[in-house]
């Protein structure tokens, strides 16, 4: 979920996360199947995979259940058959989307990702048609009160694209996808710690709405999360 203040939508995603705890490890237990099986078991060769673990230690999942997901990934059996597919949508208001699935079965993933954007107001667009209007990026999120001097000090020092603190006094630091891992580590080597660390989908161009409209997009985008097949929605909205 990408769009309007950060850092709310990191407290957000926190408060969904602990309330659905089994359904966050099956997500992220895809996740590592994906990355497992696509670059195999070895997070130090393998930068997707190292990121997923990243995802399934801020969840708290067992180490048996990440050793668990890392072996389906990279043995092959049933549950790494699973395919990434990317669908694009309409949002009310023209807010722009990208459903990012994994999925062993296309024909009901779609049809339930149709199901849900119909009645949310929302219809599914051809590739590319919403796409275009978002980058590849790394993301970090800082909540409130951290020593905003050093994070953006080791931010430029390691070639950030982008530093904004928000009227809340969150601080969210934009990068290439390239640079991602480069500035996590000099991150963690000055011991700051970050909500949220993520490559991601950000918009070049926003939709503003105001705070009715945004409540709206906002329970769609929750209502498609909810789906088992639906890892990630990234939207272009901004709140007034």
């Amino acid at each position: 979920m990408s769009g309007h203040n950060k850092w709310s939508t990191i407290k957000h995603k926190k408060a969904k996360l602990d309330a659905q705890r089994g359904k966050a490890f099956s997500k992220v237990a895809r996740e590592i199947v994906m990355a497992a099986k696509l670059g195999g078991a070895d997070p130090a060769m393998n930068p997707r995979l190292r990121l997923a673990l990243q995802k399934a230690r801020e969840a708290n999942m067992p180490s048996d259940n990440i050793k668990r997901a890392v072996q389906k990934g990279a043995g092959g059996d049933d549950d790494s058959q699973l395919e990434e597919i990317t669908y694009e949508a309409y949002g009310p208001n023209g807010v722009g989307m990208i459903i990012k699935t994994f999925t062993d079965n296309k024909n009901r993933t779609v049809s339930n990702i149709k199901a849900i954007l119909s009645k949310g107001g929302a219809t599914m667009a051809t590739p590319g048609a919403v796409s275009y209007l978002f980058q590849t990026k790394g993301q970090f999120i800082f909540e409130p009160g951290l020593n905003e001097e050093l994070i953006l000090q080791t931010a430029l020092d390691n070639d950030a694209e982008n530093v904004e603190t928000s009227d809340d006094g969150s601080i969210e630091v934009t990068t290439s996808a390239a640079q991602f891992e480069t500035i996590k580590t000099a991150f963690d080597a000055q011991k700051l710690e970050y909500a949220s660390a993520s490559v991601t989908e950000l918009s070049s161009t926003s939709v503003l709405l105001d705070e009715e409209k945004a409540t709206k997009i906002m329970a769609l985008i929750d209502k498609l999360e909810d789906d088992d097949d639906v890892q990630d929605v990234y939207t272009n909205f901004t709140m007034a």
